[in-house]
């Protein structure tokens, strides 16, 4: 469908309506997203760093239980033991640092003195775990602000050992001040942090370890009063990867197998965006950053943005992470986008009415001008008519246009004078399909079609099963031939076959796409048959002078070993005549058998003399080159190959010249491609190749011919002499060319390939052994 230049103009001036308001929609979208984003990445900055201080500002009075856990390990309490007077201490301590959770004191033999705050029965609770000799008493006991015992009591379960527990365990390992990582209160099963310093004696010798606990829950109370977008969230992650705060406390720990708690990892947090967002952060080397990092990651669907901020302190090795959908943040503009996407195609539209009305008005003259071309074109109006009121640059291409038009007409006019009248038959065929579009009636008549019967048929129609069609109707745009010259053959209507000259002319556009071509054939059928004739007689003639050659062989066989196969046959009746009547001496019998071994040896001089014939030792030979052989060669076989339907291929680059008799090797090699052709034949299969391929080998050149005939059978010896599978043959060829091979110091067997083939192959020295020592003499000197 072709669109009209009045079209044309609509849409572009609507089109151009449409793209420009679309780009100041969108680029005022992406410079609002961007200044959005940014802003985000900055909001969720300040969170983190807003998280940071407030972290910084509840932990800070842990400084000071750093101070107050020295101060204790110097205080003559401590060293002392009067336990009583210790608790006293530390509640005293507990009272005035609300902060605190609770204040303890262990020592080396396991007693233990821990003042916590407590829900009930009073509001502050002592842990006083005593050995006495030898026995364990564990003494739970509520107080009151003012320090009188509400409750107390015994816990003969308590199993509780302060040594095993990792505060005492590193301040004893350090042998000085520690803040441990944050973990799962062993008692209120809240989280929390201990800062925990040793106790010496004079001597230095360890006596205890004191410790304050302080509980990091109100930060996750913090974390979810942040507005972070409308769903984003907050949380800080320790060195380790665990979630040591989130808006949701119950999401950041677990049970273990003994039953105690532990924080959970954020690879296996229930907040399945924190875990997309920050999942890799999962061990000490992801968590060591060193500035502020800003992401996007989708998950479920939707976009998200997240920041990671820097570790507190080396003291807290904390790190806040941040994230937030990025709809929190550009949602509206997006609605707002594809509403101004909408009034751009409104104005489009109407742009684009108002452009039609006045491109039909532009183009009504350029409509005229074409129409009056066109008449021009088919010959209904002059060339000399008047022009219509039309733009002054129009008149200027009228007359160029008018100008090519007869230009084109009369070569049309000449081409089809001389295509009809041709004495050669000619055809113009599209590309790719072969459709042919034309035809002389010489063409017609070569085929016994009709014009309107050969216009409906293809050039594959018309062409042999078994030839090629010319590869112009099957070729892409990366080949650039423009002719193609070979013979086939091309069926007629009657079902009878013709021999064609085909010569193919293709005709490309200016970007080298094959529009059509022109085909010219002349029948060369008889010629083919004058071939054929001529090339019986040559094989007529090759057999009656083998057949003659054997017929001499054979006589001259027979003549001359009678002689001494008679003798030997006298001799050997004389010599059982004389073993059996015991007769003559031993004298004598020898005698008889030497002149038997002298007259073998005879006939095998002479049957020498006839095979040294056969080799024909005396065939001059030199150095030559064998690809030039090989092509010559080829060129000889090839009409007989064709008049079997047998397609011949090579592999032949390179190859070093051969040192030997040129006429045998040629011998050699027409004797195995006649003998393939013939088994080809014989055998009636759809495939009918043979590859002939020569590569260099160490010591000369290799020669392979491989055959898609029928095989041979493998008990037959097909070097043989007399030994043939073919009806009429006589065994004598491949008999022939294992002599020659042989007499050239190569060799020439026989074996199946991969695919199950016939392959011969024979081998032959590439240079002269006197002319290679020369070289080898020259080099030393």
């Amino acid at each position: 469908m072709r669109i009209s230049l009045g079209m044309v103009l609509a849409l572009c001036l609507a089109g151009l309506q449409f793209i420009a308001v679309t780009i100041v929609v969108f680029s005022s979208f992406l410079t609002s997203e961007k200044v959005l984003l940014t802003h985000a990445r900055d909001l969720l900055s300040d969170v983190g760093t807003n998280t940071i201080e407030h972290s910084k500002g509840f932990l800070k009075p842990a400084r000071g239980a750093a101070e107050l856990a020295t101060r204790l390990a110097e205080s003559e309490v401590i060293s002392s033991d009067n336990f009583e007077q210790l608790e006293k201490l530390l509640f005293q301590q507990l009272q005035i640092s609300p902060q605190f959770a609770g204040v303890f004191y262990g020592d080396q033999t396991g007693n233990f003195v821990y003042v916590m705050r407590s829900g009930g029965p009073g509001p502050f609770r002592s842990k006083m775990i005593m050995w006495k000799e030898g026995d364990r008493f564990t003494d739970l006991i509520w107080r009151n602000n003012s320090y009188s015992i509400v409750e107390q009591r015994n816990d003969p379960s308590d199993t509780y050992d302060p040594r095993s527990r990792p505060w005492y365990q590193t301040a004893s390992d350090q042998q000085g001040s520690i803040w441990t990582d944050p973990y799962i209160f062993f008692t209120s099963q809240t989280p929390g942090i201990t800062a925990a310093s040793p106790v010496f004696d004079t001597l230095g010798n360890l006596r205890g370890v004191v410790g304050v606990d302080i509980e990091i829950d109100a930060i996750s109370e913090f974390l979810s009063r942040l507005n972070v977008g409308k769903s984003g969230s907050a949380l800080i992650l320790n060195r380790n990867g665990d979630v040591i705060a989130h808006p949701n406390q119950e999401l950041i720990r677990t049970r273990n197998a003994d039953g105690t708690f532990r924080f959970v990892n954020i690879s296996e947090i229930g907040d399945p965006v924190a875990r997309a967002a920050f999942g890799h952060l999962k061990n000490a080397t992801d968590l060591s950053v060193d500035r502020e990092i800003s992401s996007r990651f989708d998950y479920g669907g939707s976009t998200y943005v997240s920041t990671v901020m820097p570790v507190i302190s080396e003291e807290l090795p904390w790190t806040i992470a941040v994230y937030a959908p990025e709809a929190d943040f550009t949602g509206q503009i997006k609605a707002n986008r594809t509403q101004n996407v909408w009034i751009a195609a409104t104005i489009a539209l109407i742009s684009g009415i108002f452009g039609l009305v006045l491109a039909n008005y532009i183009h009504k003259p350029v409509r005229a001008f074409a129409v009056r071309s066109s008449l021009v074109s088919q010959g209904e109006v002059s060339a000399s008519e008047p022009l219509p009121n039309t733009y002054r640059e129009l008149e200027r291409a009228n007359m160029t246009l008018v100008q090519a038009i007869a230009e084109r007409k009369k070569s049309e006019a000449e081409f089809g004078r001389t295509f009809d009248l041709a004495s050669r038959g000619m055809a113009q065929m599209q590309a790719k399909t072969g459709q042919i579009t034309r035809v002389n009636a010489r063409f017609a008549d070569m085929l016994g079609y009709t014009d309107a019967e050969i216009l409906k048929l293809t050039a594959h129609d018309i062409s042999h099963p078994d030839d090629p069609v010319a590869a112009f109707f099957f070729e892409d745009r990366g080949n650039t031939r423009s002719e193609y010259l070979h013979e086939k053959r091309l069926l007629r209507k009657d079902g009878g076959v013709i021999w064609v000259s085909e010569n193919v002319i293709v005709i490309r556009d200016d970007a080298g796409t094959p529009l059509h071509a022109v085909v010219t054939v002349d029948d060369i059928t008889e010629r083919k048959a004058s071939e054929r004739k001529i090339q019986q007689l040559n094989w007529d003639l090759s057999h009656s002078s083998r057949v003659n050659a054997m017929g001499q062989m054979a006589t001259s066989l027979a003549h001359e070993l009678n002689q001494p196969l008679l003798a030997i046959t006298q001799n050997m009746d004389s010599a059982l005549f004389l073993l059996k009547e015991n007769a003559g001496d031993i004298a004598e019998l020898e005698t008889i058998l030497q002149e038997t071994d002298n007259q073998a040896h005879r006939a095998g001089d002479i049957i020498k003399a006839l095979r040294g014939f056969v080799k024909k030792d005396g065939a001059e030979k030199a150095e030559f080159d064998f690809e030039e052989l090989l092509e010559q060669t080829l060129q000889l076989m090839r009409s007989e190959a064709k008049e079997y339907g047998v397609h011949i291929t090579t592999a032949a680059s390179g190859v070093d010249p051969v040192y030997g008799s040129r006429v045998q090797i040629a011998q050699v090699l027409v004797n195995l491609l006649r003998n393939a052709i013939e088994a080809i034949a014989e055998g009636g299969g759809d495939a009918r190749q043979i590859t002939l391929s020569a590569s260099n080998i160490d010591n000369g050149v290799m020669i392979d011919v491989v055959d898609t005939g029928p095989g041979f059978d493998p008990t037959n010896d097909l070097f043989e002499q007399f030994e043939t599978t073919k009806e009429d043959g006589m065994g004598l060829g491949l008999s022939i060319c294992r002599t020659i091979v042989e007499s050239h110091g190569g060799k020439l067997w026989y074996q199946t390939d991969e695919n199950g083939h016939s392959r011969f192959c024979f081998t032959i020295p590439a240079l002269v052994p006197k002319r290679a020592q020369e070289k080898l003499d020259e080099f030393s000197a």
